[in-house]
């Protein structure tokens, strides 16, 4: 039965002299309603938010951008001041964006968000002085209308909730780089409006059992660069822990294992810029997830959640000042580099040491397959020091160019570079340009279908300078603005989140022109007579390998790539780098 929480013709009674109580009555939420066993639909939730904002002049909603699901995505905004000019704001005010909901079976943060913005507005909690929140209510919209109580198999709690999947079945978890679904182009448009210093996105999950109900994963720390790197990991991180701990809250990095004891060590979560912090880290925001712990009851996650985004607040209230001063500092960097990383690889040499509270566990005999499970005891907790990898290194760079020319025939790329804030400039005329070149070397190829996409991998590109003509209508992109990191992670073929690894280009791994080897057989041997070093290669490789040596075809398809037959753009990556000036 649905329960109506707001009851406007109460609400239009309600004077600004109403008392506390009364108020209080009026905005209990559905989590408090249903004695915290439920999350509210959808369109609850916005209502919910429609009347804060009506009763209260602290909170503001507003509509920004589609959705999958056919309905638009909103942001809540409190300042207590009633200002909700972001540009004026971010002058003096430290911005903190929460986002709830991408996976909506994970309604924790929802719950925890409403009843916040509640506190705040009636005061119930002090309000952070040079700070204003933000929050989208439910990002996954479409998967948040698609309610049941079974798809969340490990899960304790809440009686009803949403699916992980959006409306077309996206984890938009994965999907902040590409951009294939209109949630994730409107959370960009969100993302560059709201321009938040402090991101902090609510999630639930479980890989193991252990006795915390709260886990962080804050952007890893090497990768987010700097002095603000090392802010997060030395400062803000253990305040952050301690300050949950006074409140009775233990909190500990988000346990990176699955299926297998935690005690044997873990390591820190790479967030690569799929990821909501790793595309906002892109920006220099300070972002971290919270991830529950699934096993543990509804209420009590939703109340540490609450509680994680209280302390958080206050904490970067705390340090606005430094937050502002290490993020532009950061970006002043950046722009002073000559080379970026664009591959990481777990450090194995730098280990911390966690106190960790876990319990017992032992491989058993299933009841079910007959074979080994994992099964822990509750009734064993513990206390004790674990390894936690927590250090990541470069292992591969690239030197940072003046910046891109993208051909106009590339729009989908020049659209995303625009959703994303990414500036460029029109070129008005053809002009001949001596430009780096890559030409894609090789790559791996996943098998199987991940988020609408075949992925590839561990691409190797082979650069060179050549002269191209360029077209009136074809896009700079200058490497020289705020968006110089998201630039370098999508359109360098070889960086993990790349848009060539993410399938935009793979019409130029087709070739389109070949040749019948009863024709070419005399083109080939012509060839051979005339280019004496391409024949001595030719015949060295038939000597070394055997296969080669056996395969008629594959000889002439290698004289045939070494020809001016050949088509200059298979393989030939179409986004060319603009270089320094020595």
């Amino acid at each position: 039965m649905k329960r109506l929480l707001l009851v406007p013709a109460i609400i239009g009674l309600l004077s600004c002299e109403t008392v506390p109580e009364e108020k209080s009555e009026v905005f209990k939420t559905y989590f408090e309603v249903t004695e915290e066993q439920e999350t509210p639909p959808y369109d609850e939730v916005i209502s919910f938010y429609k009347e804060l904002a009506r009763e209260f002049s602290s909170v503001n909603i507003q509509t920004i951008g589609e959705t999958d699901s056919g309905y638009p995505l909103h942001i809540v905004t409190y300042n207590p001041e009633a200002d909700f000019n972001f540009q004026r704001l971010r002058e003096d005010k430290l911005i903190l964006l929460i986002n709830n909901g991408i996976h909506p079976g994970e309604s924790d943060g929802i719950d925890a968000s409403m009843l916040l913005f509640r506190d705040f507005a009636m005061e119930k909690i002090a309000a952070p002085e040079g700070t204003v929140v933000v929050t989208i209510p439910v990002y996954n919209i479409g998967g948040a209308l698609n309610r049941n109580s079974s798809t969340r198999v490990n899960q304790n709690g809440p009686k009803e909730y949403g699916f992980r999947g959006n409306a077309r079945n996206y984890d938009l978890n994965r999907d902040f780089i590409k951009n294939d679904t209109k949630n994730a182009r409107s959370f960009a448009r969100i993302y560059h409006l709201v321009q938040p210093d402090v991101f902090i996105d609510t999630h639930v999950s479980n890989g193991a059992d252990y006795q915390y109900t709260l886990t962080h994963l804050f952007t890893q720390h090497d990768k987010l660069g700097g002095e603000l790197g090392t802010f997060v990991n030395s400062t803000f991180r253990p305040e952050l822990e301690v300050a949950l701990s006074e409140e009775g809250w233990d909190m500990t990095p988000y346990v990176n294992v699955f299926n297998r004891p935690p005690q044997e060590g873990f390591s820190e979560f790479f967030d690569h810029p799929r990821y909501s912090t790793g595309y906002t880290a892109l920006w220099h925001t300070l972002g971290f997830m919270i991830e529950t712990h699934m096993l543990k009851p509804y209420p009590k996650r939703v109340w540490g959640t609450y509680e994680v985004l209280r302390q958080a607040i206050a904490l970067s209230d705390q340090h606005k000042d430094t937050i502002k001063e290490l993020r532009l500092k950061m970006r002043d960097m950046v722009q002073s580099i000559s080379h970026y990383p664009i591959r990481w690889a777990l450090d194995s040499t730098k280990i911390s040491r966690l106190n960790f509270k876990g319990y017992e566990s032992e491989r058993v005999t299933s009841a079910v397959t007959g074979l080994d499970r994992l099964k822990y005891d509750r009734a064993k907790p513990y206390t004790t020091y674990v390894a936690f990898y927590d250090g990541y290194k470069a292992v591969d760079s690239i030197a940072i160019p003046k910046g891109y020319i993208v051909p106009k025939g590339w729009e989908h790329i020049l659209e995303l570079m625009r959703t994303n804030g990414i500036e460029s400039q029109l070129i008005n005329k053809d002009t001949l340009m001596e430009l780096e070149v890559y030409s894609i070397d090789s790559f791996g190829t996943y098998s199987s279908a991940y988020e609408g996409h075949y992925p590839h991998y561990n691409t190797r590109v082979i650069s060179g300078l050549q002269h191209i003509e360029i077209q009136a209508g074809d896009q700079f992109i200058p490497a020289d603005q705020p968006g110089i990191r998201y630039l370098l992670e999508t359109l360098e073929p070889g960086a993990n989140d790349s848009f060539f690894n993410w399938n935009f280009f793979d019409a130029i791994l087709q070739q389109k022109e070949g040749f019948s080897p009863y024709v070419f057989e005399d083109l080939a041997f012509e060839f051979l007579q005339s280019n004496d070093s391409i024949a001595k290669s030719f015949e060295q490789k038939k000597e070394e390998d055997e296969a080669f040596r056996n395969n008629a075809y594959a000889q002439l398809k290698w004289i045939y790539e070494r020809t001016d037959h050949y088509e200059k753009a298979h393989r030939q990556y179409p986004v060319y780098r603009v270089p320094r000036a020595e």
